[in-house]
């Protein structure tokens, strides 16, 4: 009976080191983004899968628009899903700068893109409330959580991945209706 209370014991130690670790991880970052310090925003984030992120969401949002207006065959979305992303994937590496991610964590904007709107940004998330913070936290996969940044269901969330060495950012997920502007931008043929 003593190794199963043991266990248990040993097992709650090591849920609660992994939850500590990504709230650290996430106000650290938070902190970061508060501050608009570039440098220390890019050590929290990993670039190459926030990009990925932006790209599938471009890619999504612009297979449903074209569903609306007709019907998609195969062979198309197959052409959309490869060369499409490669489009997509120069205009997300436009905006998902260094500098770029630094400013939209921190006022909830991308530079000279106005006109897409905001997101609610992350420095301003009060993360000493843990009983609000645990209601917008949402977990994807043993390894990765989803913070909603606002109170509305589509006012964007970030996301982090456990990477190793410790949580990273490895999505800033738009709106829908920024992700709308951006697929306007793209072209439909």
């Amino acid at each position: 009976m003593k190794w199963l209370t043991a266990a248990v014991a040993a097992l709650a130690l090591c849920l609660l080191l992994y939850a500590g670790s990504a709230l650290a991880s996430l106000a650290r970052l938070a902190e970061a983004a508060r501050r608009g310090d570039a440098e220390q925003v890019l050590a929290r984030t990993d670039l190459p899968r926030v990009r990925h992120a932006l790209v599938d969401q471009l890619v999504d949002a612009y297979l449903r628009r074209l569903g609306r207006e007709r019907p998609i065959k195969p062979l198309e979305r197959l052409a959309i899903n490869t060369f499409g992303a490669s489009i997509a994937d120069e205009l997300a590496a436009k905006l998902m700068t260094r500098e770029n991610i630094a400013v939209l964590l921190q006022t909830g904007a991308l530079p000279e893109n106005v006109e897409l709107g905001t997101i609610p940004p992350l420095a301003s998330i009060d993360l000493s409330n843990m009983t609000a913070i645990m209601g917008r936290l949402a977990l994807i996969k043993p390894v990765e959580f989803s913070l909603q940044l606002g109170a509305a269901a589509d006012a964007g969330s970030i996301s982090m991945h456990f990477a190793g060495d410790g949580w990273r950012l490895s999505a800033v997920n738009l709106p829908a209706r920024m992700v709308a502007k951006l697929v306007e931008r793209l072209p439909t043929r």
